[in-house]
């Protein structure tokens, strides 16, 4: 049962962190190495409490997919997502947004258990994680923000 936990300072405000990493367009946006795409449930647009999405990607050379649903949303400081049908035995993905003094601390907690080799996902799910939290902090810090 691996944890993950990845940390990213961003300079931009919670609100805007927040509101960047639960919208499925800026998920498919900056997770392209994978080339995910949402199919079904919320397939574009920000996220909210109960919503699911589907989505397909290619991992580890197959192609998956997984359905999340937000099962937890505290604006503008925490949201979790829950998989609901997908390639793991149990996933869940904790999304917290900390204010901090250059902006905001976002971190990825993703606790998962998987049917395949434990070590080489876990380090694969943490290095995904990171590329997407490089390229949220890119997207914050560009973006024009009041």
């Amino acid at each position: 049962m691996p944890i993950v936990r990845v940390e990213t300072l961003i300079d931009a405000s919670p609100t805007v962190c927040f509101d960047l990493a639960r919208d499925v367009d800026v998920h498919v946006q900056t997770t392209g190495r994978s080339g995910e795409r949402a199919v079904a449930g919320v397939t574009s647009g920000k996220m909210g409490l109960g919503d699911s999405v589907t989505f397909e990607a290619k991992h580890l050379g197959f192609r998956w997919r997984l359905t999340s649903k937000i099962v937890l949303y505290e604006f503008p400081t925490l949201f979790v997502d829950e998989m609901v049908k997908g390639p793991f035995k149990r996933m869940r993905h904790e999304h917290r947004f900390e204010a901090a003094q250059s902006g905001t601390l976002m971190v990825d907690t993703l606790d998962f258990q998987s049917p395949v080799g434990l070590l080489v996902l876990g380090r694969y799910m943490e290095l995904f994680l990171v590329e997407r939290g490089v390229a949220l902090k890119r997207m914050a810090e560009t973006r024009l923000t009041p």
